[in-house]
């Protein structure tokens, strides 16, 4: 076995892949159709582009994102690093400056002697050499049909939907606040109240806006995780408002009467020049984003500098046809990596390239690979997506709801958590101890 991988896509999960390898003297060769062709929702030069939110979700260790973090963290994740590296202020949340973030990745990888980075598309599957395909939600048609006469099996898909961004500027600050719910933070959202008429204004017309037709495919599926707000407000007149524009935990400085639902925006980069729309996924005409989202109070005059826009998911079918090590059951050279291995979300995308990386480097120097136990996070997810039904199977998100149970009943939801964290990060010491980190 020769001392060489290739890595089709830098996103998340193919640049952590690359880290991986390189940092342990594989010679690697990454492969990026960026800059000389984009996708639909790429616009960035660099690796580890984060098109929908610029948040990486919680920090606390309690909460399965931040147990999944620390994970990561002791597992030496480039992009873990890199995110603490170009932080910005997000409350409890771990939110990143997109452009410093993807520049701080890119430039790692590029300091390596032993990664080779070439700018192209790649139409085939290579043959008789160790490949990890990370292209991604977004992968090309030819990477598609080639993968898929290599699994023989049908592709499956979802779509996802990424938030608008408005200028700092543009916000009309006498109607509109900075405040985090319940005082958890340090002002780093803004938030928009709304009367109960303004809300049934505004609820009216999202739902009676127009969409963006989609011709790709006939079945239009919608991950529940990043599903666009005017289809969640179709569930009903109430479903937004105890979503996304909840009115819980703000007091309004600007009047005494209680908010009937308020409109989140954090956060995009340090210098607060850009704020996304919290929750506001979205599958809109780009008319329809100006004028509808133009009704929330304070955002009447908002400069939106990016639209949504809704994108289609690609994913294989992983209980049939991965391993708990991500490679291919047909053929151990082959790692697939990213949302296209069936798992949902930045870190769990990041996370799954991190495995395939170790892995494929234990597989090169003939050791055993490295299968994490489903008592911690990391084993948790890919136990979930090579163990589930096949049948309706759907990208997963870490969450605590698939994490091994505990020998032990406790009721207290705090004190459970804080145990599940403490027995997953003593399982992956053990780990630690075995391999190369």
């Amino acid at each position: 076995m020769t001392n060489n991988v290739t890595i089709i896509g830098a996103g998340l999960a193919g640049s952590e892949a690359a880290y991986q390898l390189a940092k342990r003297g594989v010679n690697v060769k990454l492969f990026e159709m960026k800059p000389h062709k984009f996708s639909p929702a790429h616009k960035n030069k660099n690796f580890a582009e984060l098109v929908c939110s610029n948040s990486l979700k919680s920090k606390e260790l309690t909460t399965s994102s931040g147990l999944l973090k620390k994970e990561m963290e002791m597992l030496d994740s480039l992009i873990i690093k890199a995110a603490y590296t170009n932080s910005i202020p997000a409350g409890g949340a771990l939110a990143v400056d997109r452009e410093k973030f993807a520049e701080y990745i890119t430039e790692t990888l590029k300091s390596f002697d032993n990664i080779t980075i070439i700018n192209e598309e790649v139409t085939e599957i290579p043959k008789d050499e160790i490949v990890i395909i990370a292209t991604g939600p977004l992968s090309s048609e030819a990477i598609v049909k080639s993968l898929q006469e290599k699994i023989k099996t049908d592709y499956l898909y979802f779509f996802d939907a990424s938030s608008p961004i408005v200028t700092y500027e543009s916000i009309d600050m006498n109607v509109a606040f900075v405040g985090d719910r319940y005082g958890k933070g340090n002002g780093d959202y803004i938030n928009c109240p709304m009367n109960k008429q303004e809300y049934l204004d505004f609820y009216n017309e999202l739902i009676k806006a127009e969409s963006v037709k989609l011709h790709d495919f006939e079945n239009k599926k919608v991950f529940e995780g990043c599903m666009p707000v005017e289809v969640m407000a179709k569930r009903g007149e109430d479903s937004i408002r105890f979503g996304p524009l909840k009115p819980v935990g703000l007091a309004n400085p600007h009047k005494d009467e209680k908010p009937y639902a308020v409109v989140q925006l954090r956060k995009e980069d340090n210098e607060n020049n850009l704020y996304n729309l919290v929750g506001f996924q979205t599958n809109l005409t780009y008319p329809e984003q100006k004028r509808v989202f133009s009704m929330i109070p304070g955002l009447n005059k908002a400069n939106f500098v990016r639209y949504g826009v809704m994108h289609r998911n690609s994913y294989i079918n992983a209980p049939t046809l991965l391993t708990n090590t991500f490679s291919l059951k047909e053929d151990s050279n082959i790692f697939i990596a990213g949302q296209l291995s069936g798992v949902e979300g930045y870190l769990e995308s990041t996370a799954s390239g991190l495995i395939a990386g170790i892995n494929a480097y234990l597989k090169i120097n003939n050791k055993n690979p490295l299968i994490l136990s489903p008592a911690t996070m990391i084993g948790a997810i890919i136990n979930y997506i090579t163990t589930a039904s096949p049948v309706n199977f759907q990208p997963m998100n870490s969450n605590y709801g698939i994490i091994k149970p505990l020998d032990e009943r406790i009721k207290d939801d705090k004190i459970k958590k804080a145990k599940y964290a403490e027995r997953s990060l003593q399982e992956l010491e053990k780990v630690i101890k075995k391999i190369e980190v």
